[in-house]
């Protein structure tokens, strides 16, 4: 899954929110945050109902943040990642 979600989500824990969720999920890929200030982009690799799930959080976020949108699209998995990391793009 690629997803790119916007709002208040950088600068309030985001990135470290959505790696324990992605992890807790048994999911690997990254984050990062994008060069608008204003979003984060999430490449997450797993099976098709954990990533529903993460998808599911992305929506709500952590309390700190305000999620606007989520545009998420699934494509297949690579096998490349073997841990879910934050990445600085």
């Amino acid at each position: 899954m690629v997803a790119r979600v916007v709002g208040r989500v950088q600068g309030v824990g985001f990135r470290w929110w959505a790696r324990t969720r992605a992890e807790s999920l048994g999911l690997t890929g990254w984050i990062a945050n994008d060069d608008d200030e204003r979003s984060v982009t999430l490449l997450a690799e797993g099976p098709s109902e954990q990533l529903d799930e993460l998808e599911r959080l992305l929506r709500i976020g952590p309390s700190s943040a305000r999620v606007e949108q989520v545009d998420a699209s699934r494509e297949p998995s690579s096998g490349s990642f073997t841990r879910f990391e934050i990445s600085r793009r």
